[in-house]
């Protein structure tokens, strides 16, 4: 009887809920064409009350669908949509056109789909910035958009390439070079180039204070980025960015630097020629010098989405586990994690752990509740969750602690946070260790890069002037009596192949294996990827040249990995995933590291580990704390892949 009673109020409270919020909105009937964008104009709203009102809305809305508007009681103003017309030059691309303006390539040609219908020519005039963005009634006034030409002098320094200058000063190359035409004959230290920049200024207020909308996808990373303002600003101006970036916010731009953070690391990279190089640590098994006179907490965020898969009740728990990418490769991490913390049982390790289920999307959490709700003052360390943008939002949260936060899995590096440190190296350290080792065998670095991968060609041509380049038929495919005219009897010949094209690699790579009698041939791939996997490349043509690339993990080798992998497959039935790897190493790296006695953060500082397929080699990269642990692997001719010695 007392449930039924409770039942009535219920209902009753809900109808008179209803009622109230009935006044607060109006009732919108989708029609034909329309989109969440065009509704939101209409009534001079943002998406984002859209979306906060309506959440179905976010997967699309079609004819005679029902939205509910929020009601605006006060005044809104006349808003203009920003439109920017780009005149083509000469050797331009839509690729540097899209750097140019920080727009994408795809979003070009959706802007300008009838004029690209025959490719880009010189003279058109193309639009490169279509921002129609929501009413909301804090805007106070739009100004103008204008081109304005600014001129700059650079003299140009020990060396430094074309590349480097034009991402320098945030021109292409093109233009670069069409200003400058003595830099054809090759730069020479102390030239002094005249460079010409045409940019388009707009702003638009918000009482005084430079605003920006959150268009779909993008992340709190992605955004700092691209409008030159550092996380930590934003999240200050916006407070409730730490609940996560939505489409459709309106956020205040009021600073326009770059944090100047600090981190607490010594060790700082030392530039030679164009590459990074870190002093190096000692490699140490910190198993031997355990503190167990101190109890120490850690703290797993593993993104689990439980309340997600109690919500589903149409489907079984097994088809929500085969059906979730993402929750797969939690639930690897995760198990990997698990022989970590048994193994810090076995050695005795004076460690309380606890794992707490975060609820999280592409662009919010639930972390900040997390972190209300639970006492992390006592914490000594933290891993994960495994989004950039969260792991971010929990360093930020637990600075007044300065608790570590490892973020475990993501390759993006943003905020430069004393408490942050990221696991997984970048693109830039594995490629500085390829290059490393090709100047210590003083090598000859040749790249045969497909014609469809400029901007892979612009990055080697930047960072890495060494490299040579053999020329290509007019038909995109590479010359490859060109190819044979740069390698160097004599010397070791690194040849990198950066292309998707099967016929490509397999052409490059036959040609090669016949040249091996007299060259010193390596074939070297940046990263590896699909198409070296296909039936029609074989296995061959990658170990006769013993094919090498950069890598985050090593393959197991030594006893202890077979024991590992061993006990892994007892578990669970499976070989370890490369999730599941890197659940066990990062688990098990900072169980010990918090149980140094200088803990955590001097632990980092002074040493290096390895454990099944990672090495733990933090560094100080300009703020940022990155691990520096890269392989470099090949394919051996007995069909293994073996580490670089």
């Amino acid at each position: 009887m007392r449930i039924f009673k409770l039942l009535i109020v219920f209902f009753f409270f809900s109808s008179c809920v209803a009622k109230a919020k009935q006044d607060s909105f109006i009732k919108h009937n989708v029609e034909k064409g329309e989109t969440i964008y065009s509704v939101a104009r209409k009534y001079q709203i943002t998406p984002f009350d859209i979306y906060r009102l309506n959440p179905d809305a976010k997967n699309g809305i079609v004819e005679n669908t029902i939205l509910l508007i929020p009601r605006k009681s006060t005044p809104i103003l006349k808003q203009e949509v920003k439109t920017i017309v780009h005149e083509v030059k000469a050797k331009e691309t839509l690729y540097s056109i899209a750097k140019e303006y920080e727009v994408t390539v795809a979003q070009l040609e959706e802007w300008n789909a009838e004029l690209l219908k025959d490719g880009l020519k010189k003279g058109q005039e193309i639009i490169v910035s279509k921002e129609d963005l929501p009413l909301n009634e804090n805007y106070v006034e739009v100004k103008n958009v204008k081109n304005i030409t600014q001129t700059f002098s650079h003299k140009v320094l020990p060396q430094e390439t074309i590349y480097g200058i034009a991402t320098k000063y945030n021109i292409s190359m093109d233009d670069l070079v069409s200003q400058n035409p003595d830099v054809k004959e090759g730069l020479k230290e102390g030239m002094i180039l005249t460079l010409k920049k045409e940019t388009v200024k707009s702003s638009t207020a918000i009482n005084g204070t430079n605003v920006y909308v959150v268009k779909s996808g993008e992340t709190l990373y992605s955004l700092s980025k691209k409008i030159n303002v550092s996380q930590e600003d934003l999240i200050k101006l916006n407070p409730e960015l730490a609940d996560g970036l939505k489409e459709g916010m309106i956020l205040k731009l009021h600073s326009t630097g770059k944090s100047q953070s600090t981190m607490g690391l010594p060790v700082n990279p030392i530039k030679k020629d164009s590459l990074v190089i870190f002093a190096p640590k000692n490699l140490v098994s910190l198993a031997d010098s355990i503190n167990v006179e101190q109890q120490r907490n850690l703290v797993l965020l593993l993104p689990f989405n439980m309340e997600r898969i109690s919500a589903d009740s149409d489907k079984s728990t097994k088809q929500l586990i085969k059906g979730d990418n993402f929750l797969n490769l939690t639930l690897d991490f995760y198990s990997g994690a698990l022989m970590a913390i048994d193994s810090a049982k076995v050695l005795g390790l004076p460690v309380n752990i606890k794992v707490l289920n975060i609820e999280s999307d592409r662009t919010s959490s639930n972390i900040a509740k997390i972190i209300e709700e639970n006492d992390f003052s006592k914490v000594d360390a933290v891993i994960g969750p495994f989004q950039n943008s969260h792991v971010e939002t929990t360093a930020q949260l637990l600075s007044k602690y300065n608790t570590p936060v490892i973020s475990p899995l993501s390759k993006e590096v943003g905020m430069k946070l004393p408490n942050l440190y990221n696991a997984v190296p970048t693109e830039k350290y594995m490629m500085d260790k390829l290059f490393n080792y090709f100047k210590e065998k003083e090598g000859n670095v040749i790249a045969v890069v497909s014609t469809k991968k400029k901007s892979a060609k612009e990055y080697l041509t930047g960072n890495y002037p060494e490299v040579k380049y053999p020329e290509f038929a007019d038909n995109g495919s590479v010359d490859l009596n060109s190819l044979k005219t740069i390698l160097v009897k004599g010397k070791k010949n690194f040849v990198i192949v950066e292309s998707q094209t099967t016929n490509q690699i397999l052409n490059t790579t036959n040609f090669l294996k016949k040249l091996k009698e007299d060259f010193d041939i390596q074939l070297v791939v940046l990263k590896l990827y699909d198409t070296l996997e296909v039936i029609d490349i074989p296995i061959s043509n990658l170990t006769e040249l013993n094919m090498m690339f950069p890598s985050n993990k090593k393959e197991g080798e030594s006893d202890a990995d077979k024991i590992f992998e061993m006990k892994y497959r007892r578990l669970n039935g499976i070989s370890p995933t490369g999730a599941a790897s890197k659940g066990f190493d990062v688990t098990f790296d900072t169980l010990l590291r918090i149980c140094q006695k200088e803990g955590y953060a001097k632990s980092i500082e002074k040493v290096k580990t390895e454990y099944y397929e990672n090495t733990f080699d933090y560094v100080n990269d300009n703020g940022n704390i990155i691990n520096n642990g890269v392989y470099l692997m090949y394919y051996d001719t007995d069909l293994t892949i073996k580490q670089v010695k």
